[in-house]
C-alpha cells in the first residue's frame, strides 16, 4: 500500500489562519472531486473558520471519559473505516486524553498515512520540539505540547501561513481570535510586537532549513553539481597548521556578513594516511569552529584541491577560504600549490586566499632517519665496500669473454643489491665506485679516467642514474613502510584510548591512565591555571606522586597558555610527541566535559528543588487558604453579635471549622513526614500488625465516602511486620485516592493474599486508570497528572505512601485493573517467624525485585 502524503500548515502564532488555510485547501480538493473528510478541526468559536466547514463531511468525534470529565478526541478507527482520500486533522502537537488510543495526535496522523490516506494538518512553531525552549525564553510561556521536528520534516509539503505582527494584532483587536475579555491580556503578554516578530523569524528560519534540505535532495536526484547560490555557505580549509585559527575567524567574519549563512570547516586527509596533520591543532580548531556556530568535517582524498572542491560543491558552498602558501618561491615555481590550483578550478565558488603569520615561513626540517635499521645499513655498506673490489677482480679475469655493456650490468646488479640490503647510502657508494672502476679498468683507453667513445659516456652516465634511482625508490619504500607501521600503531593506540574512555565512568582519568600505560610513564598530571599570574593547580593525575608545576616532570606537552600535560618517569621520545599532543588535546576536552557534567548535575538538582518549591507553593497555597478561610468564616460567624444561630446551625459551623482544621492537620503531618523520609529521620515502631484490624480501621477513617468499599478478608490471614500507625496512614491515602476516582456504581475492592512470606493488600478501583508511561509519576511529590486545579490536594499522598511502605520494608506498586481502572498493591513482609527481629535481607531483596518487575514467579 502506498503511504499517504502529509501537508503541514506552519504558523508563527495562534490566529494567523492555519486552520482556515487547511479548510480552504480541503474545499478546493472537494470541488475537484476528491473524497475529503474533516477528522478533527478546532474552530475556537471563530465565525470565519466555522463557515469554512459548511459543505465538508465531518467525522463525529470519539467521546472519552477521564477522571469524571467528558472529552472528545479524533476518532481514528472511524476515519480508517471510512477510508477517505484526504483527511483534515487540526493541531498536530495535541496530546490525547488518556484512554483514547495514541498518546499524541501526530501518532494518529502517522496511522492515517500508513493506511494510504493523505492528511492536511496544522502546527505552530512554538510546538516544534527543537524550538520549545527558545520560544519559552522569548515569550515566558512554557509549551507542554510538542511534536518532534522529524515528524514535520517528513511532510511532503510545508506551507508557511505568514502574517505581520501588526496585522495579527489588528486581527486580535477586532475579536477574530480570542473573546473580548481575553484580548487586552493577550495583546499585553504573548502577542507583543517583539514576541510576534521573534516567532515569525523562528518560523522563517526553520522553514528555510527544510527548503534547503529539499533543494539538496533535488540537486542530488538530478545530478546537479554546480553551485546554486540560494544561501551563503562559507567553507574554510584547514591543514592542521597553526594558521588554522586565523582562517577560521576570518571565515566566521565572512559568514557573519550574511544573515543565516553557514560556516563549515573541512580538513582533507591524504589517501595514504601518512602525511597527517597535527591532531592537537585540529582538535583545538574543531572546538573553535563549533564555538563560532560552525560544523567540522573530514574528507579523504589524494588530490587535495580536487577533494576540497568536491566537498564545497557537495554542500552547495558559495565561498571558500584558504590560507596563503607556507612554501618558498622555488617550491611554488616547481608546483603551483593547493591555493592556486583550487582557485583556477573553483568555477562559480569565490575563493579567498588569506595571509597569515606562517605564510612563506618555510624551514628545512631535519630529514628523518631512513626506514632501514642500523644493522641493515651497515650490512649494505659492507656489501658495497667488499663487493666492488671482488666484482672488479672477477670481471678482470673474464675480460676476454665479456664486453663493456656486460660489465656495466654487473655493477648495476651490485648497486641494486646494496640498495635492497642497506638503502640509499650503500647504493650511492656502489654507483660512484662502480662508475670510477668501470672507467679505469674496462673503458678504453684503459687505466685512465677518460672515455674515448661517446657511446661509452652515455652508458656510464645511464648506469649511475639507474643505480641512484633504484636506491632512492628502495629507501623511500622503506621509509613509507616505517611510517605506515607507525601510523597503524598510533591508530591502534587511539582506538584503544577511545574504547577505554567511552566505557569508563571517569573519561579523564581513563584517558590519562591510557597515556601512562601506552608510553610506560610513572605519572601523568594535567595542570591548569586561571591566568599567567596564577599558580598551577592539579586538574587530574594518575600514577605516582603528581607534579605541581610543568618543570617537575621529564616532559611537558602544552595544551594552551593555561593548561599543560606533565609526564614523569622518562623523557618523551621525539617520535611519540605528536601522539601525546593528541592525547593532551583530548584530555582538555574531557576535563571540560567533566566540569560541564558537574555543572549540569548541579543545575538539574537546583532545577528539581525549584520545581518542587514552585509546585509546593502552588499546591499548598490552595490547601492552606481554603480550610483556613472556611474555619475563619465559621468561627467569625459564631462570634458575630449581629446574627443569632440556632443550635443546628451552630453545630454545623463548628463541624465545618473542625473539618477544616483536620485538613490542615493532615496536610502539615504529610509535609513533616515527607521531610523526615527525605532526611532519613522517620521513627519506626515495627511489630506484628493484624491486617484484618488495620484495613477496616482505614475504611472507617474515610467516613461516609468509603461506605461502599468492599473488603475480601481470607481466613487464617497472617499478621504483617509493620508500624501500625504508618500502615493505617498508607491504607487511608491509597484508599482515598481509589474512592475519589471510582464510579458511583462500582466502589473499590480490597483484596488480601499471602504467599512466600509476603502479604499483598490490593486496593482495586474501576476508574479511568493511569497510562503505563505515567504510573511512576504519581509517586513524585506534587504530581496530579493533568489536574488543572488544586481541589484534589497537593499530590503528596501517594508519594508519602510509597515512602512509608519502603521505610517499613515493603513496596507500593500500581497495576492495571482488568476491564479498566487501577490496582495499587501494598506488599509487606509477613510477621510469622520474624518476631521483633529485623526483616530478612533476602526478603527485602525479593521485594526490590518485585518492584522492578524482575522477580521470578513463586
Amino acid at each position: 500500500m502506498t503511504r499517504g502524503q502529509l501537508r503541514v500548515y506552519l504558523g508563527a502564532a495562534p490566529g494567523v489562519g492555519k486552520t482556515y488555510k487547511m479548510l480552504e485547501e480541503g474545499r478546493r480538493r472537494l470541488e475537484r472531486g476528491t473524497d475529503v473528510v474533516v477528522g478533527f478541526v478546532e474552530t475556537h468559536d471563530r465565525p470565519f473558520t466555522e463557515a469554512m466547514l459548511d459543505g465538508l463531511e465531518v467525522v463525529p468525534r470519539k467521546a472519552v471519559q477521564y477522571r469524571g470529565s467528558d472529552f472528545t478526541e479524533l476518532d481514528l478507527d472511524a476515519i480508517l473505516a471510512r477510508r477517505p482520500e484526504v483527511a483534515l486533522v487540526d493541531e498536530l502537537a495535541h496530546t490525547n486524553v488518556p484512554g483514547g488510543g495514541h498518546v499524541k495526535r501526530w501518532q494518529d496522523v502517522d496511522a492515517l498515512l500508513d493506511a494510504g490516506i493523505d492528511v492536511l494538518t496544522t502546527v505552530n512553531v512554538q510546538h516544534l520540539e527543537s524550538l520549545n525552549d527558545v520560544v519559552e525564553r522569548i515569550t515566558g510561556v512554557p509549551q507542554r505540547e510538542t511534536v518532534p521536528d522529524a515528524v514535520v520534516r517528513r511532510a511532503e509539503q510545508i506551507e508557511l501561513v505568514d502574517m505581520t505582527p501588526e496585522a495579527l494584532r489588528r486581527r486580535m483587536a477586532h475579536g477574530n481570535i480570542y473573546k473580548p475579555e481575553k484580548i487586552d491580556a493577550a495583546l499585553g503578554n504573548y502577542f507583543r510586537v517583539g514576541n510576534l516578530t521573534a516567532l515569525r523569524e523562528l518560523a522563517l528560519l526553520w522553514l528555510a532549513d527544510k527548503v534547503d534540505e529539499q533543494l539538496d535532495r533535488y540537486r542530488a536526484d538530478h545530478g546537479i553539481d554546480k553551485t546554486w547560490e540560494a544561501r551563503e555557505r562559507v567553507v574554510v580549509a584547514l591543514t592542521g597548521g597553526p594558521e588554522g585559527d586565523t582562517l577560521i575567524r576570518r571565515a566566521a567574519r565572512v559568514a557573519a556578513r550574511t544573515k543565516g549563512a553557514d560556516l563549515l570547516a573541512v580538513h582533507v586527509v591524504r589517501g595514504d594516511g601518512l602525511a597527517g596533520a597535527d591532531p592537537a591543532n585540529l582538535t583545538r580548531q574543531r572546538l573553535l569552529v563549533e564555538s563560532l556556530g560552525g560544523t567540522y568535517h573530514q574528507v579523504l582524498g589524494s588530490d587535495v584541491p580536487h577533494a576540497l572542491l568536491d566537498f564545497a560543491r557537495g554542500v552547495n558552498a558559495t565561498q571558500l577560504v584558504l590560507g596563503a602558501s607556507r612554501r618558498n618561491r622555488l617550491a611554488q615555481i616547481l608546483s603551483p600549490g593547493v591555493g592556486v590550483t583550487t582557485t583556477a578550478a573553483s568555477g562559480s565558488i569565490d575563493v579567498h586566499l588569506v595571509t597569515h603569520e606562517q605564510a612563506r615561513r618555510f624551514s628545512w626540517r631535519a630529514r628523518q632517519p631512513g626506514g632501514l635499521g642500523l644493522r641493515r645499513r651497515l650490512a649494505g655498506l659492507a656489501l658495497a665496500v667488499a663487493g666492488l673490489p671482488l666484482l672488479t677482480l672477477a670481471l678482470d679475469a673474464l675480460r676476454p669473454e665479456m664486453a663493456l655493456p656486460s660489465d656495466i650490468l654487473a655493477y648495476l646488479v651490485l648497486a641494486v643489491a646494496a640498495a635492497l640490503v642497506g638503502g640509499l647510502l650503500p647504493a650511492l657508494l656502489c654507483a660512484i665506485g662502480g662508475f670510477l672502476l668501470l672507467n679505469w679498468y674496462f673503458t678504453p683507453p684503459l687505466y685512465q679516467f677518460t672515455v674515448a667513445e661517446r657511446e661509452n659516456v652515455f652508458a656510464l652516465v645511464a648506469f649511475v642514474f639507474v643505480a641512484v634511482a633504484v636506491a632512492t625508490v628502495v629507501d623511500g619504500a622503506a621509509r613509507r613502510a616505517r611510517d605506515a607501521a607507525r601510523a597503524s600503531a598510533e591508530a591502534q593506540t587511539l582506538a584503544t584510548l577511545a574504547g577505554s574512555v567511552l566505557h569508563g565512568d571517569n573519561p579523564l582519568d581513563a584517558l590519562l591512565e591510557r597515556v601512562r600505560e601506552s608510553f610506560g610513564l610513572a605519572c601523568v598530571t594535567l595542570l591548569e591555571r586561571r591566568s599567567e599570574h596564577d599558580p598551577w593547580q592539579i586538574a587530574a593525575s594518575v600514577g605516582g606522586p603528581p607534579c605541581t608545576s610543568p618543570g617537575e616532570g621529564e616532559s611537558e606537552v602544552p595544551i594552551d597558555d593555561n593548561a599543560a600535560l606533565v609526564l614523569s618517569g622518562h623523557p618523551l621520545l621525539a617520535a611519540d610527541r605528536r601522539l601525546v599532543e593528541a592525547f593532551a588535546a583530548h584530555a582538555a576536552i574531557a576535563l571540560r566535559q567533566q566540569r560541564l557534567g558537574r555543572q549540569a548535575a548541579a543545575a538539574q538538582t537546583l532545577e528539581e528543588v525549584d520545581r518542587l518549591r514552585t509546585a509546593l507553593l502552588s499546591a499548598v497555597s490552595h490547601d492552606l487558604r481554603t480550610p483556613l478561610a472556611a474555619a475563619k468564616a465559621a468561627v467569625g460567624s459564631l462570634r458575630s453579635p449581629d446574627v443569632a444561630f440556632s443550635p443546628e446551625d451552630t453545630g454545623e459551623l463548628l463541624a465545618t471549622a473542625e473539618e477544616s482544621l483536620d485538613k490542615l492537620t493532615r496536610l502539615v503531618e504529610n509535609l513533616l513526614d515527607m521531610s523526615r523520609l527525605q532526611a532519613g529521620a522517620l521513627a519506626l515502631t515495627l511489630q506484628p500488625v493484624s491486617v484484618a484490624e488495620a484495613v477496616p480501621r482505614a475504611v472507617d477513617d474515610l467516613g461516609p465516602a468509603a461506605a461502599g468499599v468492599r473488603i475480601n478478608l481470607p481466613d487464617d490471614l497472617p499478621e504483617v511486620y509493620a508500624d501500625p500507625a504508618l500502615l493505617e496512614r498508607v491504607l487511608v491515602n491509597v484508599l482515598a485516592n481509589a474512592v475519589r476516582y471510582s464510579p458511583p456504581d462500582r466502589p473499590p475492592l480490597i483484596g488480601i493474599s499471602e504467599h512466600a512470606g509476603l502479604v499483598d493488600i490490593r486496593i482495586i478501583d474501576h476508574g479511568p486508570g493511569i497510562p503505563a508511561a505515567d504510573r511512576e509519576r504519581v509517586f513524585q511529590p506534587f504530581q496530579r497528572l493533568g489536574d488543572r486545579d488544586n481541589a484534589t490536594g497537593v499530590g503528596l499522598g501517594l508519594a508519602l505512601s510509597r515512602g512509608l511502605a519502603e521505610a517499613m520494608g515493603g513496596t507500593l506498586q500500581p497495576e492495571h485493573t482488568p476491564g479498566g481502572g487501577l490496582t495499587m498493591t501494598l506488599t509487606l513482609p509477613s510477621a510469622e517467624g520474624a518476631g521483633a527481629a529485623p526483616v530478612d535481607p533476602a526478603l527485602l531483596a525479593h521485594l526490590d525485585l518485585r518492584r522492578t518487575g524482575k522477580a521470578e514467579p513463586v
